[in-house]
């Protein structure tokens, strides 16, 4: 089989671009359904970049490593996606990313003590909401409609600074879960495509039962939301949403990374 027979777009791309003819096996285990707004797809990418370069014998740097996946999914195959979940699998973490007019970016480390790392942790609820969707679709349904949505699009910078002033001053970690409710209004008023009437529904039985704020993951539309809450609530909001599944989670710190090289 020639590269380009393969089927899968970013697989048949990349052996195409690092001239890689002889045979590979390659296996691929996820944890999560694909379309759920998880950055699956491009942490898919980062991998696969990052495993390809090291068969070629180049190990790259995590900077690279974005990058590549950036230039891949947004240039060569055209996908309405943004450069964040790319990043995010390629440094692991938590980080303040920013980008920057020219297109480049910049990772800044939101360091916290462990103590603080687990209370977020101990906060969250992940609930997948069994509605699949393709980000760069949904994406393209308000990509166009950005520049008339300035005072939201500023209300949610503002909030991530906010974010990380909450989480670094070591007060009342509850506060981050109200900036999160914030952040969700206003995402939601950018486009009617970001929620359904459904999600709305399960994210206000939330309110109802205990939780403080939360988000759908990704571009919206379906997928995984997250719930924050006091832990004393999470049975009762677990129960609420019974219907749900509840997905536990831990914060990882790495990135994309090689296990084995010879």
């Amino acid at each position: 089989m020639k590269a380009s027979d393969i089927k899968h777009p970013v697989v048949r791309v990349l052996l195409e671009q690092m001239k890689i003819s002889e045979g590979i096996e390659l296996h691929h285990d996820g944890d999560l359904p694909a379309r759920s707004g998880m950055g699956s797809s491009s942490a898919f990418t980062v991998g696969l970049i990052n495993v390809l370069s090291a068969l070629n014998a180049k190990m790259i740097s995590k900077r690279e490593l974005a990058q590549q996946a950036i230039h891949l999914e947004q240039e060569l195959l055209k996908e309405n996606v943004g450069s964040q979940d790319q990043i995010s699998a390629a440094y692991g973490g938590l980080n303040l990313i920013q980008f920057l007019p020219n297109g480049d970016f910049t990772v800044q480390p939101v360091i916290l003590p462990s103590k603080r790392m687990q209370e977020i942790e101990d906060h969250c609820l992940l609930f997948y909401t069994g509605i699949k969707r393709i980000a760069s679709q949904v994406a393209g349904q308000y990509i166009s409609t950005l520049h008339d949505k300035e005072s939201y699009l500023k209300i949610l910078h503002g909030l991530v600074f906010s974010g990380i002033e909450v989480l670094k001053n070591g007060g009342n970690i509850l506060d981050f879960g109200e900036l999160l409710h914030q952040a969700w209004t206003a995402k939601k008023s950018i486009n009617n495509c970001i929620t359904t009437s459904y999600v709305d529904e399960i994210y206000d039985k939330a309110l109802k039962y205990g939780a403080i704020g939360g988000k759908l993951l990704g571009a919206g539309g379906g997928g995984f939301l997250l719930i924050f809450a006091h832990p004393e609530k999470h049975e009762k909001i677990k129960r609420a949403l019974g219907d749900l599944l509840h997905v536990p989670f831990k914060f990882e710190t790495e990135g994309s990374k090689i296990l084995f090289y010879e």
